[in-house]
């Protein structure tokens, strides 16, 4: 036995002086020690080996292999480092400094969207913060006001991971972080990627992107939140527009509102776009709930606060024409590509 691994060794030594490319150790690696390789087959014969000899055989034979491993590894990164430098003083050679025409890169039409909301918003004092996709349950349900067995959390159907924690299934995520970060007053926007387990269709996504705010101070009201709506709108749509609020439900909000805004591609005529309703629904929103205030460390008692949600996916559709949402995390350059943020 001990002279057949004496001999093994000798060829493998022999075998990888004759190749000349790193990828051929791999070939020499499973001739040797793959399942029907000679030194697994030595390992076979073991049963033959007598009793008092077979500690010190094994061991002989374990070393071996050890060493078989450590000399194709050793050969296999030498060949890889000639490889590297043969090539690098290759007569071809690229000069990445040279323009790359036709090439260019652009931005996707959320991110455009996105970063034209993000500069109004500072521009009324807002801080854009960012969110974590994976939340803690509490983040991401209670301290919205969202509690174990409640009802709205049936309307979330949710990504949960082994440790206990979610993949993050809105931006009100963000809140109590936001709260608990910041001395007061607060004005906040959170923009981030959203996930469901949804049914994929035009008009719905497993993975999308949302934008939040919130505006915490003293005497906050609902006339504040429209301004502040009515404001951004105008800009993103570059004319004044309308808005009208209608009653809605969201746990985290009281009381809690949707918002529309008058169609500003047929000014409430009746458009395929606003489905010839003449109104867009746009924007969730309300006066923060005063448990979600306590939970992030505020006194509803001296302080109020309004929150506004924003769909940068249904926001980019409107923008361009759109018109299936998964066209957006399709990858589709020929779509994506022409779209170009205003200079």
């Amino acid at each position: 036995m001990k002279e057949k691994i004496k001999e093994i060794m000798e060829l493998v030594k022999q075998k990888l002086n004759s190749i000349k490319k790193s990828a051929e150790g791999q070939a020499l690696r499973v001739e040797f020690l793959g399942k029907s390789g000679k030194i697994t087959e030595l390992f076979r014969l073991m049963k033959e080996v007598p009793a008092d000899k077979k500690q010190e055989v094994g061991q002989i034979l374990n070393n071996a292999k050890q060493d078989i491993e450590e000399l194709i590894s050793n050969k296999e990164k030498t060949l890889q480092e000639e490889e590297l430098n043969a090539e690098l003083n290759s007569a071809e050679k690229i000069d990445i400094t040279l323009p790359t025409p036709n090439c260019t890169g652009s931005l996707h039409p959320r991110t455009i969207v996105q970063k034209r909301i993000e500069d109004v918003f500072m521009s009324m004092g807002f801080v854009v913060e960012d969110g974590n996709e994976v939340e803690t349950e509490y983040n991401n349900f209670t301290a919205v006001n969202v509690p174990e067995n409640h009802p709205a959390r049936d309307m979330q159907d949710t990504f949960w991971l082994d440790n206990g924690q979610v993949l993050k299934t809105h931006t009100s995520a963000a809140q109590n972080r936001i709260l608990k970060k910041h001395t007061l007053p607060i004005r906040a926007i959170f923009p981030g990627r959203c996930f469901r387990n949804e049914d994929l269709d035009a008009g719905h996504e497993n993975t999308f992107f949302q934008l939040e705010g919130v505006i915490v101070d003293k005497d906050v009201s609902v006339g504040n939140l429209i301004y502040f709506m009515k404001e951004m709108l105008s800009k993103i749509f570059k004319k004044e527009v309308e808005v009208r609020l209608r009653p809605g439900f969201f746990p985290f909000t009281e009381p809690s509102f949707e918002m529309d805004v008058r169609c500003p591609f047929c000014d409430g005529k009746g458009c395929p776009t606003c489905k010839q309703g003449g109104w867009i629904e746009l924007c969730p929103c309300g006066m923060i709930h005063p448990q979600v205030l306590r939970n992030g460390g505020i006194d509803p008692e001296k302080y109020s606060g309004c929150a506004f949600g924003l769909g940068l996916d249904r926001m980019a559709m409107l923008t361009f024409g759109i018109n299936d949402i998964r066209e957006l995390n399709s990858g589709n350059l020929k779509l994506l590509k022409q779209f170009k943020p205003e200079e």
